[in-house]
């Protein structure tokens, strides 16, 4: 194996932690529209342009993972199935709370419920990215997978 692929190899690892960076702070710029919004309209107008973007991205994060790298992991280390499946399940949860989030905003819903809605999405994304950091980051250092970082992970 040359240099450059054992990089690509390894840098999983690093690209999984630099996705889950970027959702971060894509999620407090999501939390900063609804503070700053001064009125229902106001807030509705900045979070649906936020949320567009942090919606689509983890999204797409979520669905290069069950589409490429769950199923990669899957048949390099099957005694990982029960932890991709759980990690699988916590995406089905996500995205029904992503489809709540995005009605409440198209509704023009409140300014306190949007903030549960978001605070809801970000302590199930948060407690998702640490388990699947825990579980699989190791793992990530030394599968083989050759595809585009964004058909991965992704468009981030």
């Amino acid at each position: 194996m040359t240099d450059r692929e054992t990089a690509r190899v390894v840098a999983w690892s690093e690209e999984l932690r630099r996705v889950h960076a970027r959702l971060r702070e894509a999620l407090d710029v999501t939390r900063d529209a609804l503070q700053e919004g001064t009125g229902a309209a106001d807030v509705s107008q900045d979070l649906l342009l936020h949320c567009h973007g942090f919606c689509a991205a983890l999204d797409g994060h979520h669905q290069g993972e069950d589409r490429t790298l769950f199923p990669a992991i899957e048949a390099a280390h099957r005694q990982l199935a029960p932890v991709l499946r759980a990690l699988e399940h916590d995406h089905s949860m996500i995205a029904h709370l992503l489809g709540e989030l995005r009605a409440a905003i198209d509704r023009a819903a409140p300014p306190e419920e949007l903030h549960s809605h978001l605070e809801g999405v970000a302590a199930i994304m948060e407690s998702h990215f640490r388990y699947e950091e825990r579980q699989l980051l190791t793992v990530l250092e030394t599968l083989e997978l050759r595809a585009e970082a964004a058909e991965v992970l992704g468009p981030l």
